[in-house]
């Protein structure tokens, strides 16, 4: 059973749409995986059974609707009942997967039985418990999951209103508890062919690796506009609680904001003149989504029960509040920058991560010489592997950023062929446990150079390899990504499963959280290839290589060890510093506290909340400055100084 989550916040605007698989085309898309995937070429038991397993899990993760006798069978498979299975899978035969859909159906209908079935019911006693290691072993106490999930619930809401909810509010949402379960259910229920396919092709995604995944429309359609900051629609952000589905914001620029017409807030009752006020939060998106005009019509409810109709068009919006941010802070006779990179985006009207802090470094170096620069990376999860690449470029001369290694053990050295830098000052690149993929390349490719000090959590994310994906081709039949290779940075190190180590270790609030790839099912194994700081060019063929032989090797990036000098001054400096800092220690305990399994959810950070962490990567960069300034005025630091380039 999906997480039952009121207070969604999810962006709607628009849609993409993919063909329907139809059950005698899954064999050739499962091919079409195998042909691209690193590792995976073809089905074997070990395979089968995981996709039994995450296919099970998709739909019965939390163990509430499923009983163990019934679903024992396609527990734990034998390696002789896998290879039946692989033998029917490679006829096109998934006839396992439809006997476990009816399983399925019949687990739901039972459910729905066994549910509450109004407010007063769930005073019963409470196991206090909504998570589970096994599956029940009788329908008593499949009830008692059902009871204690609503009640969790309940008591959720309750804390979030701070009150105790009206009787009209406790029924409504206890009708929207039910409908969100039935909406998810529906799934499973519905014979489309189409749905079927769907939930089959994802839970083989899944079997392959953490990292491959077969979307829905919907998932593309968000998948991309993270990657590429634009979209065409409306701009209004939607969420929903025990009142209905309300306005959350509304994206900077967008027809909505610039109407004036629509307040954070109001509460979303018709669409297009027909009521939405019993809808769900997915029922008004199904209802936007079947909209394909380019104009919409949204009432609203405001003072005196009167609804307001605002009419908008969609058109093309770019998510310009995604896009970097920074700040500058007075320092000495300078100012030092503050970068924050929510992501490595690219569109094709020539909106670039690249680009921006380019522009950002240009705009800062006008008010004051910079001093020094924290380039912030937490929960940056990533995005284009090329604008990773040319991130690292900013801060650094000619040379290998990436290689990306492919299944046939083929090398591509990913370069920066500038053979300048664009800032070559003290650097300090800020990480968390959310830190991922190209975040990754960025913090270990500078940190191999030795251009940067990293700090943050022990270690970040971990995500090493690389996907092709097609969410973001307009020729694209269906939308799908598949890990086709991993990359490892100059130093022939991945950052697969063991992710960037920091310098300095200053924690987040994910800092005990276990997060990361080591923790998500079927991770790729880590591994390593040879550096490659002395460019072989053995990859390029010989017209491309004299090019790189006369104006790429001369200004390689070479090795600087300034920085490995003096951080056993750094770490020093930092760990007497936090040790003193009262509030950084009530933070260090109020994180011990938490559950490491717990959930992580990303929220704003609160605007009068100090961003401990973001103050001492700032108080470490000051000391980077202040050392590097006393070296400079010195006369017995030679050697180190002309280390440093």
């Amino acid at each position: 059973m999906k997480k039952l989550i009121i207070a969604v916040i999810c962006l709607f605007s628009g849609s993409i749409e993919a063909k329907d698989v139809a059950l005698k085309e899954l064999r050739p898309v499962m091919g079409m995986f195998f042909d691209l995937h690193v590792e995976v070429k073809t089905f074997t038991p070990t395979i089968v059974k995981r996709f039994v397993k995450l296919y099970i899990d998709q739909f019965d993760g939390e163990k509430m609707y499923l009983l163990r006798d019934e679903i024992e069978p396609y527990l734990n498979l034998s390696e002789e009942k896998a290879s039946l299975i692989l033998q029917k899978i490679d006829d096109n035969d998934f006839s396992d997967f439809f006997e476990l859909r009816q399983l399925f159906c019949k687990a739901i209908q039972r459910s729905r039985a066994l549910r509450p079935t109004s407010v007063p019911n769930l005073e019963k006693n409470s196991s206090s418990s909504s998570q589970w290691s096994d599956f029940a072993t009788n329908e008593k106490e499949l009830s008692q999951r059902q009871y204690d999930k609503f009640q969790k619930f309940f008591s959720y809401q309750q804390k979030r209103f701070g009150t105790k909810l009206p009787v009209e509010k406790q029924n409504r949402l206890f009708s929207l508890i039910e409908k969100k379960l039935r909406f998810f259910e529906n799934i499973y229920l519905s014979e489309k062919e189409s749905a079927i396919t769907t939930q089959i092709l994802k839970a083989f995604a899944k079997s392959l690796d953490a990292h491959s995944s077969f979307f829905s429309d919907e998932e593309a359609f968000e998948m991309r506009i993270s990657l590429e900051k634009q979209f065409e629609g409306y701009g209004v952000v939607l969420s929903e609680n025990v009142d209905g589905v309300f306005i959350a914001g509304l994206v900077k620029g967008s027809p909505a904001e610039e109407c004036g017409q629509i307040h954070l807030q109001d509460r979303l009752v018709e669409i297009d003149q027909a009521s939405v006020r019993d809808f769900t939060f997915e029922e008004v998106l199904e209802a936007m989504k079947k909209n394909k005009r380019k104009d919409i019509t949204l009432g609203f409810l405001r003072e005196n029960n009167l609804v307001v109709q605002v009419h908008i068009e969609k058109r093309p919006i770019s998510m310009q509040e995604d896009r970097l941010s920074y700040t500058v802070e007075p320092f000495e006779n300078g100012v030092i920058g503050k970068l924050h990179l929510n992501s490595f985006y690219e569109n094709d009207k020539g909106m670039n991560s690249d680009k921006d802090i380019r522009e950002a470094l240009t705009a800062i170096q006008k008010i004051g010489p910079i001093k020094g620069i924290v380039l912030d990376l937490r929960e940056n999860s990533g995005g284009f592997l090329s604008q990773a690449v040319k991130v690292a470029g900013i801060f650094m001369s000619s040379g290998v950023v990436a290689v990306s290694k492919y299944s046939k053990g083929e090398l591509r050295y990913l370069r920066n062929v500038y053979p300048k830098s664009t800032y070559a000052g003290p650097l300090v690149i800020l990480t968390s446990k959310l830190s991922a993929s190209a975040a990754e390349i960025v913090a270990q490719a500078l940190q191999d150079y030795g251009i940067a000090i990293v700090v943050g959590d022990e270690r970040t994310f971990g995500k090493g390899s690389i996907q092709y994906q097609t969410v973001t081709r307009e020729d694209a039949e269906i939308f799908f990504k598949v890990t086709v290779g991993k990359y490892y940075t100059v130093s022939g190190r991945t950052t697969q499963i063991e992710g960037v180590k920091a310098d300095i270790v200053v924690p987040s609030e994910f800092s005990y959280s276990r997060c990361g790839e080591r923790y998500l099912e079927y991770p790729l194994p880590s591994d390593h290839i040879p550096d490659s700081y002395q460019d072989s060019l053995g990859d390029l063929d010989p017209p491309s290589r004299t090019w790189f032989e006369y104006l790429y090797l001369p200004h390689l990036q070479n090795h600087n060890s300034f920085w490995t000098y003096l951080l056993p001054k750094l770490k020093e400096s930092s760990t007497i510093r936090l040790a003193h800092n009262k509030k950084f220690q009530v933070f260090l305990e109020e994180q011990k506290k938490k559950d490491p399994n717990e959930h992580i959810m990303l929220e704003k950070k609160e605007l009068n909340k100090e961003d401990l962490q973001l103050a001492e990567s700032l108080n470490i960069l000051k000391d980077m400055i202040h050392f590097e300034s006393q070296i400079k005025k010195g006369s017995s630091e030679k050697v180190v100084l002309q280390q440093k380039k």
